[in-house]
Order: structure tokens, then sequence, then C-alpha cells
């Protein structure tokens, strides 16, 4: 049974909510998140990455970091200005992209849900981003971005969205720099019953984006609860801000692979090595088309790969559900025994690229000399997502990309 609850949010004037919404605090690097937000002082980015507002030589994770996002925050409700909600609402908010649309249900969802796996988790966190997060949302007393969540949606809740969408004028409506369109509405109050209802009958969610920023709301909780000696349970701190999507409207995009060197191997080695694994044909595809391929990117030539047979029955034997995954096969059977990958996790000769991207950004790294290699997969699917959730298993790092994703600053949870 998932619990959620309306919640007054806090978030910009409709003017200005194009210029307040930022990309998410966790896809761009410092030197993006500066040049992104440029000149424009009411981007959210300034309360998300306000190193980006001191010396460049300040520690991202120092106090006065966390400090100056509180700072910015201040400054920014006066400024945008940021307003309250005047009661608690349910709110939709839909992304379009190249033509392709997808609706969520933005609310507060609860903490205790997340620690006991009715919200289900797929992917490890970080300690180092854990502390970042916790540590923002404790300084500035506020959830700045969402939680991508998804469900096997409900007919129930798609009617009265629908009919939302149809007969509610938006909130905003605006198309952000990256061609993405964003409208967020408030459902309707007579609604509001019924929706909580109908996600209640909803057995499990499911995280699909932002694994760091739920398990910051737990430990945020647990910090706040232990200092508030009149804790009842029912305060805004136990719960989180996420929307959530039904999982037939969302689209995962791969997540890519670079190597930095091809392991102390000649090219003619690395490709015999290879070949004791994989079929291997030059090709023009740049991007496989189908499960248990992939394409290879070595020496400004493509190859396609596919595993041999002992391949194929050594992963279709795996006892778990994440070693069945393209990403999974590349790893146990290429970057491990090959490049010498052990641990992609903390591997320093690896990196990832996400999807959206594209193949271009691969044939960038490996012609400037930046990386040695690089592989396109083809992407996971929602259905693998939830499978591996459901069986409790851990999928391998960096192996979903969400496009497109929510924007920081729209919809704000304090607590």
């Amino acid at each position: 049974m998932a619990v959620i609850r309306p919640f007054r949010a806090l978030r910009p004037s409709k003017e200005n909510a194009h210029l307040v919404a930022s990309v998410p605090y966790d896809v761009v690097n410092r030197e993006e998140a500066k040049e992104l937000a440029g000149q424009n002082s009411l981007s959210f980015l300034h309360v998300t990455r306000a190193e980006i507002d001191l010396n460049e030589s300040a520690d991202p994770y120092a106090p006065e970091v966390y400090g100056k996002g509180k700072e910015n925050l201040d400054a920014l409700i006066k400024r945008a200005p940021l307003i309250t909600e005047e009661k608690p609402c349910l709110y939709l908010y839909r992304l379009e992209m190249n033509g392709r649309a997808q609706v969520g249900l933005a609310a507060t969802f609860s903490v205790d849900d997340y620690d006991n796996d009715i919200i289900m988790k797929h992917e490890k966190t970080r300690k180092v981003k854990e502390d970042d997060r916790t540590n923002h949302i404790i300084t500035t007393g506020a959830q700045t971005g969402p939680v991508f969540l998804t469900y096997k949606g409900v007919k129930e809740i798609d009617d009265i969205v629908n009919e939302t969408m149809n007969s509610v004028e938006p909130l905003y409506d605006f198309t952000s720099s990256d061609g993405i369109k964003h409208t967020v509405w408030i459902l309707p109050e007579k609604y509001t019953r019924n929706v909580i209802g109908e996600v209640a009958k909803v057995k499990n969610l499911y995280i699909a984006d932002g694994h760091h920023r739920a398990a910051s709301a737990s430990r945020a909780r647990k910090l706040k609860a232990d200092a508030d000696t009149s804790h009842k349970g029912d305060e805004e701190y136990n719960y989180f801000i996420a929307v959530l999507f039904p999982a037939d409207q969302l689209k995962i995009l791969p997540y890519n692979r670079i190597v930095f060197d091809l392991n102390n191997l000649t090219k003619e080695d690395f490709l015999n090595e290879i070949s004791d694994k994989f079929y291997i044909e030059k090709t023009g595809k740049k991007e496989p088309d189908e499960r248990k391929t992939f394409c290879m990117y070595l020496d400004g030539e493509w190859y396609h790969l596919k595993g041999r047979d002992s391949v194929a029955a050594s992963s279709s034997l795996s006892e778990s559900v994440a070693g069945t995954l393209d990403v999974s096969i590349l790893q146990d059977f290429l970057l491990n025994p090959v490049l010498g990958i052990d641990d992609p996790r903390t591997n320093k000769r690896i990196d990832f690229v996400g999807g959206i991207r594209g193949t271009k950004e691969l044939e960038k790294l490996v012609d400037a000399g930046k990386a040695a290699v690089a592989f396109s997969l083809y992407p996971v699917s929602v259905d693998d997502l939830m499978n591996i959730s459901d069986a409790g298993e851990i999928m391998p790092p960096k192996s979903t990309w969400f496009e497109p994703k929510l924007r920081d600053g729209l919809l704000v949870h304090l607590i």
C-alpha cells in the first residue's frame, strides 16, 4: 500500500518559471552548471549547485556551499519570486520530447514506504553523494528536486489525468533550451481523494531515477526526527517529493561505455582476444538494433559484436535477472576479462556516456584520443527494471538513462 499526500509547493511565478527551472543537479559538472546558469540570476542551479557562486577552489561538499545554497534560496524566494501554495495540492507534470509525451503525478511520498521497500530500488547509492544531498536538504530546509518514480499504470488515475489536462489551464507551459516542453497543472481538489485511494491500492512503486535523492530524504528524516522532541510521524520531513509516471509512457535510453586504453593490447591483439567470445564484423551501424548485440567504435571504425554460443549459454543460465542484461554480458565477457575493468563503479579506466548524447559523442571522444574504444548498447527496458527490483537485485552501474528529465525548482518541498 503506497502512501502519497498533497503538499504546499514552493514554486516560481508563471512568468519566470522558465528562468528558474534548471536541469537536475547531478547531470552536470561544476563547469557545465556555471555555464548553464550564465547571467541568469534566477536559475535554480544557484541553489542546487551553489559552488558556482564561490571561488573555484571551494570544496563542493564544504559547509559554506550548503550555506550559500540556503542564502541563494532565500534570495530567490524574494527575487523570482517563489510563492508557497496556499493549500496542499497534487500536481501533474507533463514532459514532451520529440513528439512523445509522458505525464506524471507530483506529490509527496512516504519515507517509510522507501525504507520498507514499498518503493523499490534497483541501484546502489554512494555515501559521498548521499552525504551531499542530505546536507543540502538539512541546510536549506527543502527537497529541491523530485525523485522520478514509475508504476504499472492505473486506468482510473489515467482518466483523471486526461480530464484535468483537457479542462484545466496549465500552471506552467514552456519549452526549455534543450527543446523539452514542460507543462504543470494543479490537480482539481475534487480528484484528490480518488487519486490517493487508487495509489494506495498499488503494491509497489519503483525508483526510475533519483536513488540518491530518495536515500538522502530518508537520512534527513532520521536527523530531523532525532532532533524533534515532539516528533509524531506526520511532519513534512517524513515525506519526499517525487513524480510518478505510468511505466508504459517511459523510454529508457542506453548508457554507453568508453574505455581509456586497451589494457596494453595492440588493436590486433584486442580484436583477437574478443573474437574468442564474440562474432565481429565491420558495420555501418552505430547502435545495436536488438538485445545481446553491441556496436564498438575503435580506431575510426564501427564494429558489430554478437556473443558466440558460449556467451549466450552462460548468460541464459545466470542465476540473477541482472546477469542476463546486455550491460552484464559486456562487462562479464569483454570489459573485465579483456580490458581489465574489474569493478566499473570504482575503476578509473572506464567512463559512461548517457544515450542522450548519441554516438557522435563516442566518436568524438575516441577520435580525440580521450578514449581508446567505445561501446554503444541496446537500452534496458522498464520491465527489466521492475523485474530486477522485484527480485531484490541491483542493476549494474550506469544501466539506464531516462530522458526527458524533470526540472529542478518548479516544485520544491519545504520540510
